[in-house]
């Protein structure tokens, strides 16, 4: 994601960090995930990673 105020190498190096999950979601779930984010103040990224932790905590319990 490139900021506002970046350049584009600022962008470059930070693609340069990231990894990218390329995966295809029904638009349903996809508009009601992108929302739930917003509504939750949050990325869509930030609830992603959010809901791995919980979900890898919960089966490690298991």
């Amino acid at each position: 994601m490139m900021r506002k105020t970046g350049s584009v190498k600022s962008y470059q190096n930070e693609a340069e960090r990231f990894g990218s999950l390329n995966f295809k979601v029904d638009p349903d779930f996809k508009k009601a995930f992108k929302g739930y984010a917003v509504s939750q103040g949050m990325t869509m990224v930030d609830l992603l990673k959010e809901g791995f932790a919980l979900s890898k905590k919960q089966r490690e319990l298991s």
